[in-house]
């Protein structure tokens, strides 16, 4: 594995670091200030709007989608540095079109959908024209299984019909919101990973209600996690993506390059965690000393660098591997990325918020949202559990008797 980003990759990563330094980290008080001042947690600042103009200018757009004519044409391994980039400031993504759950979805429908669903769907989420979310996780069962998705996808005619609710429906209370990926059972007789398929549902359908917003440790996401009741949803038959019982095999291919994506921000969270911890402990004295003069200071430190590095290399292992043999024969380590990368921007940000006392823990500093943001990747897109039993079993396997 050769660790040098392509030409194409630095080239992207220059012109991604100018617009961060001059485009976004300005930005990101005054879009705090335009959205405090409406008093919608979920309103769409001016700024925002001013950055993607900037972000299509600089061709900084749609970055994460592989295909060259309607992205970026980079590779798993070219994107995932800028995706660490991107990491850095909590409204980069969104700005250049490369946020999630949308991200995932451009690429299902890019992948699966027919001409038609193409043309009135994946081109405005392209054009940044509309948002979207995707509908899996539900309250009423475990959905670390997604066997035990629930929600009813029945065919009448020429519509299906959907009953069931879900929950942590990232994106759908984001005011551009227009379209949602809903994943429901259609074979309940079928094999285990057969019952499942994905259907397009607009979120202004009957019967589809959105019943409240899902805080996070008491934050609200501007784009929100929406808990949603659908009730004799119809929709026509043609919104299905690919086939009945595809469903689990979509989820799959959506999982791979999306966790890629969700790690390299992590470690880009961290990475300024680790600034705000070193600028904060050379400026704080106690008891007559600056605080980087502490031994305690100096592990956490260098622990942070450590640990950040492992992660960093480990997930651009992943995404070479995906790359170069595909994401099947990458399982093991976008697995064991998804467990580390989250768990070691954690370990960082919680060791800034501990060097930044009580205002570590205040909205003075971008700490406590990055934490409380953070801790969800750890069940987004499957816990930490599911991953390390994946990973367990494969190691196992060779040592299993055979049957």
């Amino acid at each position: 594995m050769d660790f040098q980003p392509s030409e194409r990759c630095q080239e992207f990563k220059e012109r991604l670091t100018v617009f961060m330094d001059e485009r976004v980290h300005p930005a990101e008080s005054v879009y705090e200030s335009q959205l405090r001042e409406s008093g919608d947690p979920h309103h769409q600042p001016a700024i925002m709007e001013e950055l993607k103009e900037h972000a299509r200018e600089a061709g900084l757009w749609n970055m994460f989608l592989p295909d060259p004519t309607l992205g970026a044409g980079l590779s798993n391994s070219d994107y995932a540095p800028l995706a660490e980039i991107l990491g850095h400031s909590f409204i980069a993504s969104e700005a250049c079109n490369c946020s999630a759950p949308d991200t995932g979805n451009m690429e299902v429908l890019f992948q699966f959908a027919t001409p038609e669903q193409k043309e009135q769907w994946l081109m405005p989420l392209l054009d940044g024209q509309i948002r979207s979310s995707f509908a899996m996780t539900e309250p009423d069962v475990a959905s670390s299984d997604a066997t035990n998705i629930a929600l009813r996808i029945e065919r009448d005619g020429d519509d299906y019909v959907l009953n069931g609710r879900k929950w942590w429906i990232s994106g759908a209370l984001h005011p551009n919101c227009r379209i949602m990926i809903v994943m429901g059972k259609t074979q309940p007789d079928a094999a285990p990973h057969k019952q499942q398929s994905m259907i397009l549902v607009p979120l202004q359908t009957a019967g589809v209600t959105i019943m409240r917003g899902l805080p996070v440790f008491g934050y609200d996401d501007q784009e929100g996690h929406a808990e949603i009741d659908f009730k004799d949803v119809r929709v026509p038959a043609s919104n299905l993506i690919a086939g009945e019982g595809d469903g689990f095999m979509i989820a799959q291919a959506r999982l791979g390059p999306g966790r890629i994506h969700h790690c390299m921000r992590a470690i880009g969270a961290a990475e300024r965690a680790l600034e705000a911890m070193c600028a904060r402990a050379v400026s704080r004295v106690t008891f007559g000393q600056p605080l980087a003069m502490r031994g305690n200071i100096h592990d956490w430190i260098a622990e942070s660098r450590i640990e950040i590095e492992m992660a960093r290399l480990l997930t651009l292992k992943a995404a070479w591997l995906m790359d170069t043999v595909g994401n099947r024969n990458a399982r093991t380590e976008i697995a064991a990325i998804k467990v580390a990368a989250p768990n070691i921007a954690l370990k960082v940000i919680d060791r800034a918020i501990q060097v930044h006392g009580g205002g570590g823990v205040s909205d003075d500093f971008t700490l406590a949202y990055a934490y409380a943001h953070l801790r969800t990747l750890r069940l987004a897109d499957g816990p930490d559990e599911v991953h390390k039993l994946s990973i367990a079993r494969r190691e196992l396997a060779p040592y299993m008797p055979s049957k």
